[in-house]
């Protein structure tokens, strides 16, 4: 897996926290630092200050050199609150120069406090974003929050390029709970936070006392008793004889454990409101 990454963090109003362009040796001004995660093992792969293919000019990025190996690096953030800001922007660019077979080009945010010696795949983080591609099926936009210690994904997925060339990816959560993600500057999702990931308890769990009885039965239909194999069958030339397919007098349908009050369930999360410093009488 081989990608470049440039980042910038931002609160819209508009101070950046964080960006890097990339103009200079990352390594050498040790404004990033990589992990010593699986270095043990030989398992973590060499990084390296490069423009890669198609390069910009001076212009480089962090390049992973080699294939199926772990990557973990960090730089540093200023502490920041952003609840007084009216909008969270997280952005970067990936560049996957190969064809990618599994793989991953996240971005996190992370709290403070974090090792960056030790930083690896189970580290705390508040926000994961980023390309998730992993052979046919997995090709999708990550969006991972996390909210009272559990990680949150995207209730639908947004779908992600997996060609050869750079594409930027952009997260931009509003103050009044919404979001929007892009992709090389294109809406590809928006919405409700709440509506779009499981930020909120469900009313009813399903009962933890109450198990599938063993007599249940959820084959909608069964083999026809009343029909048999054809005496001029042949298994070579016809294939493998199958009954005909009748419904099943025993069917009860999909079993479902029975719902009881969730003691989590705290009711529909309403936004606390304050003075509207815009409102005229």
């Amino acid at each position: 897996m081989l990608h470049i990454i440039a980042l910038l963090l931002g609160i819209t109003s508009a101070k950046v926290y964080f960006k890097d362009d990339f103009g200079s040796d990352p390594f050498e001004s040790k404004r990033w630092v990589q992990s010593a995660w699986k270095s043990d093992t030989g398992e973590a792969g060499k990084l390296e200050f490069s423009g890669g293919l198609w390069g910009a000019g001076e212009r480089g990025g962090i390049r992973t050199t080699e294939d199926a190996k772990f990557y973990a690096f960090t730089a540093k953030v200023d502490e920041f609150d952003n609840s007084d800001a009216d909008q969270l922007v997280f952005g970067f660019s990936v560049k996957h120069e190969q064809k990618m077979d599994c793989g991953g080009g996240y971005a996190k945010l992370l709290p403070p406090g974090v090792d960056v010696e030790s930083f690896n795949g189970d580290t705390d983080y508040s926000i994961m974003f980023g390309p998730d591609i992993c052979g046919y099926s997995t090709k999708k936009v990550q969006t991972i929050f996390n909210y009272n210690g559990d990680n949150l994904l995207k209730n639908s997925d947004v779908k992600c390029p997996d060609d050869e060339y750079t594409h930027q990816y952009l997260l931009i959560v509003n103050k009044d709970s919404t979001y929007e993600i892009r992709v090389d500057g294109e809406e590809k999702a928006k919405g409700n936070l709440k509506d779009d990931w499981s930020f909120e308890k469900p009313k009813t769990i399903k009962d933890p006392d109450q198990s599938k009885p063993e007599d249940w039965v959820d084959d909608e239909e069964m083999d026809d008793p009343e029909d048999s194999k054809p005496d001029d069958w042949d298994d070579e030339e016809d294939g493998e004889w199958q009954a005909p397919q009748i419904d099943n007098p025993e069917f009860k349908g999909e079993w479902r454990a029975k719902r009881i009050p969730n003691p989590d369930y705290k009711g529909p999360w309403e936004h606390p409101e304050i003075d509207n410093p815009d409102y005229v009488e």
